[in-house]
């Protein structure tokens, strides 16, 4: 069995195990028990002579003197493993959690690079924190636990099993909600967008992020489009199942690539409105293709007037196929242009 790289990420938010703590608590104690048996094997072995013995002199314990077991906790034994360290490849063999993880073919180095994830896995017991969700993952949840019942949850909103294998993938933090909170976050989306039941399901199983992140950027998306941009409702509607992305999208990129479709390139909402892809594309390419056309005398959106050109043949065409079916020019003409601008 294989495990994806978001199922490995969703067991990162969950509660510590204490197991390894303990285990590591043993291993120190069994440390210096050990440490303690060298040290009275080798003095055991040696001859001590005693003589001018300094009666005023401090006194200091023998080596063969039993010691508390509270004494015995209180010494210190070097860690075997490094305090410290940039990568997880030191503790794969000392971690039954890291060992068994590598054995179902998880990329620990890409979960290297996550914030304080690297310290999280070390700390998980693996039958305690792992195995079940990984169990739960596998069959999508017949048991009646907090994650049971999400998924539960789902299909019960008429969400197709296909549907929430796609979400947990895409998203699976969404294992860590409540059924309650996720219940209000679509009730959201289905108020706030005037969406019916069928494309709410749609849109979030298409952006699950939608449901996890904080709502604030969503209402500020939703408030930039329709009071800034100038979209109707029924416009808006269009655009966010259309294109999901722009509910998180990044407000000064979506307010740069609309301003120049809209103001420079004189393209109205409606035609925007009918392909919103224009929104979460790249604007460097849209203005470059742009000021290509105008160069031409080609820098046609009008659908009634000769020689259209759609917005998503300006922007989704590869370089190739834009310079000889839209620009009609050659790609070197169009890579030329590019270096004056």
């Amino acid at each position: 069995m294989h495990v994806c790289q978001p199922c490995v990420s969703l067991l990162l938010s969950r509660p510590l195990s204490a197991a390894l703590q303990q285990s590591t608590r043993a291993l120190h104690q069994r440390a210096h028990l050990t440490l303690l048996q060298h040290t009275l094997i080798e003095l055991s072995c040696s001859s001590y002579v005693l003589s001018s013995v300094d009666l005023d002199a401090a006194v200091h314990p023998s080596p063969l003197q039993e010691i508390s077991e509270e004494e015995a906790v209180q010494i210190h034994v070097p860690s075997a493993l490094p305090p410290e360290s940039s990568t997880l490849r030191p503790y794969v063999d000392e971690s039954e959690t890291l060992s068994k993880l590598v054995q179902l073919g998880v990329n620990l180095w890409k979960l290297e690079q996550r914030p304080n994830v690297g310290s999280m896995l070390v700390r998980l017991d693996f039958d305690a924190d792992v195995a079940p969700k990984l169990l739960l993952l596998k069959d999508l949840g017949v048991e009646e636990t907090k994650l049971g019942q999400l998924v539960s949850y789902l299909k019960s909103k008429k969400f197709s099993k296909q549907s929430v294998a796609a979400m947990v993938s895409k998203a699976p933090y969404l294992l860590n909600f409540s059924v309650e909170r996720l219940d209000n976050r679509l009730g959201f989306f289905q108020k706030q967008l005037g969406l019916s039941a069928e494309k709410t399901r749609d849109v979030v199983t298409r952006l699950p992020k939608l449901l996890c992140g904080s709502l604030e950027p969503i209402k500020e998306n939703l408030k930039v489009c329709e009071l800034e941009f100038g979209f109707r409702g029924n416009e808006i509607q269009h655009i966010v199942t259309t294109v999901p992305k722009v509910l998180i999208a990044n407000k000064r990129k979506l307010t740069q690539i609309f301003d120049f479709v809209h103001n420079t390139m004189d393209v109205p909402h409606s035609l925007i409105a009918k392909f919103p892809q224009v929104l979460n594309a790249k604007f460097l390419r849209i203005r470059e293709r742009h000021l290509f056309l105008e160069y031409l005398g080609r820098a046609q959106y009008q659908p009634s007037q000769p020689n259209y050109i759609s917005l998503d043949r300006l922007v989704f065409l590869p370089d190739e196929v834009f310079c000889s079916e839209v620009a009609l020019a050659t790609l070197e003409d169009f890579e030329r242009f590019q270096k004056t601008l």
